[in-house]
């Protein structure tokens, strides 16, 4: 029979230090390469049946930044609850204060702020921390940040970055263990009190990034802190996600903050009007016109965007149209003045029961005098050119002008 996995109860379901650990004599070096912990980066472990998920890399990166770093751009818009802005291999972008220094290195964007910012609500508030947890309660797995020290073996191809550590940074959300999958875990909601574990020591939330930006973490070394990772608030990562990534990607990002209510088209007005004159700037708003919350799923997103990039006049996501039932469908993208749609056709739509569904929706549409295109994955990704050349030949036919 194997032997009991051993976890102490102040590491159990956290990310932590390793030399820390072993400086307090929690685990020895053997206890760190066994089964029970993974390694993330340097320095930093984890309690093996966390989730490996964006949340868990926000964590241990936050963990080897300076004080006053904050998790922005897509994996931001990630913490917001966007799971498709970055998966657990994708670089993190850390945002740091301009006269605070730190280099990028593999696994990690870092970006500054301007010497001029003194935008008030730059982070999320972090609300005050609950007392220590050593033990996820039923259907919960608390999760909690950490803090700083050196380590021995850097992971192959990366360096450690400068500085030390960053103030409150901790466990992304977590929910409850997955259903058959005894010891995984589920981030989940930073807001919910009973998911932000604290420890005895940790910085007065008076002082933390709730209310500064980039508060300076109290003195001493912190193995664990408490506390969802300080992150930039919506409308200010859709801002950066719009500036730092892909045109394409940026736009699924963000039409995923505004399809969650994280932030609305008024709050991206304002948001490139206050940052008009920083570097990236037109880009920004010029994304944020590209934007419109109404997609189901990303590459939808993606697929409207690439049209409207390749000269195709702009579909409506979801435009409704009212067939001879009475029943009201909305195709995916549609050009209601020439009455041609698109509908794309994920995976999904591969199962039995969803392409009778789809089939009855295509003869609808055909019947109230719709021209109707599919659309694959496949094609989207390794066909486009010829896909653009029918879209627009069924446009041309419907009378688009070019």
């Amino acid at each position: 029979m194997p032997p009991h996995p051993h976890r102490p109860p102040e590491l159990a379901w956290q990310v932590f230090r390793g030399s820390e650990a072993i400086r307090r004599g929690l685990l020895s070096r053997h206890h760190l390469r066994g089964a029970s912990w993974i390694r993330l980066r340097q320095d930093v472990y984890a309690d093996a049946r966390l989730d490996r998920d964006h949340a868990l890399a926000c964590r241990a990166t936050l963990l080897r930044m300076p004080p006053g770093a904050a998790i922005a751009g897509p994996s931001a818009a990630y913490l917001h609850g966007v799971e498709h802005a970055a998966g657990f291999t994708d670089d993190v972008h850390v945002l740091l204060p301009a006269t605070v220094r730190a280099d990028s290195q593999p696994g990690v964007r870092v970006h500054h702020t301007p010497m001029s910012s003194t935008r008030s609500g730059l982070l999320v508030p972090v609300g005050g921390a609950a007392p220590a947890r050593t033990s996820p309660p039923d259907g919960t797995n608390p999760s909690a940040g950490t803090n700083p020290s050196a380590d021995t073996s850097p992971p192959a191809g990366t360096r450690p970055p400068t500085g030390t550590r960053s103030p409150v940074v901790a466990a992304p959300p977590a929910t409850g263990r997955l259903p058959g999958t005894p010891g995984r875990t589920r981030s989940p909601d930073p807001a919910h009190p009973h998911n932000r574990p604290g420890t005895p020591g940790t910085a007065d939330p008076q002082n933390s990034a709730a209310s500064s930006p980039f508060a300076q973490s109290s003195p001493g070394t912190v193995m664990i802190l408490a506390g969802p990772p300080p992150r930039t608030e919506p409308a200010a990562c859709a801002w950066e996600t719009a500036v730092w990534a892909d045109p394409v990607k940026a736009v699924g990002i963000i039409d995923g903050l505004l399809r969650t209510g994280s932030v609305n088209r008024s709050a991206l007005a304002s948001e490139a009007a206050r940052n008009a004159c920083r570097p990236g700037g037109r880009r920004a708003a010029w994304v944020f016109g590209l934007t419109d919350g109404l997609a189901q799923s990303p590459p939808e997103s993606h697929l409207r965007v690439r049209l409207a990039l390749a000269g195709l006049p702009r579909a409506v996501a979801q435009y409704p149209v009212r067939v001879s039932t009475g029943l009201i469908l909305h195709p995916d993208l549609a050009w209601p003045e020439f009455r041609v749609a698109v509908e794309y056709d994920g995976q999904w739509h591969s199962d039995a029961d969803r392409m009778h569904l789809d089939r009855r929706r295509l003869n609808q549409l055909v019947a109230a005098g719709w021209l109707v295109l599919h659309v694959t994955g496949r094609r989207l990704h390794k066909e486009f050119p010829a896909l653009v050349r029918e879209i627009r030949a069924a446009l041309v036919a419907r009378g688009w002008r070019p």
